[in-house]
């Protein structure tokens, strides 16, 4: 009888234990892409930062040369189109990835 109880509770805690391996393994998984979306994010701000310290430097050279000057004032529009795409970008996948990790949740909770 005693055996009976011993190997059951070692069952269940050996099923516990897979369980939870399994929705580790995804929660790492959305964390690594959660992760190359922030330093893609990073990336693109390092970028923004140099674009604009170009335009700057640019627009010291040509103040003279209202034609160049002209298409660098469009620069920045594009770019805010560009970071505004990526943010939405970044807010939908989060969205997404909150949402995907909801449902593996409630899943996993109804494997339980």
């Amino acid at each position: 009888m005693m055996d009976e109880l011993l190997k059951s509770e070692l069952a269940r805690i050996r099923d516990e234990d897979q369980r939870q391996n399994r929705r580790i393994e995804l929660l790492e998984g959305m964390t690594k892409v959660i992760q190359e979306l922030v330093i893609s994010i990073h990336g693109l701000a390092k970028d923004m930062e140099q674009m604009l310290q170009e335009q700057r430097d640019q627009g010291k050279r040509l103040d003279n040369q209202s034609k160049r000057l002209d298409a660098l004032e469009k620069e920045p529009g594009n770019t805010y189109k560009d970071i505004k795409k990526t943010a939405i970008t970044a807010i939908v996948s989060a969205f997404a990835g909150s949402l995907a990790t909801g449902l593996i949740f409630i899943l996993s909770q109804s494997i339980l």
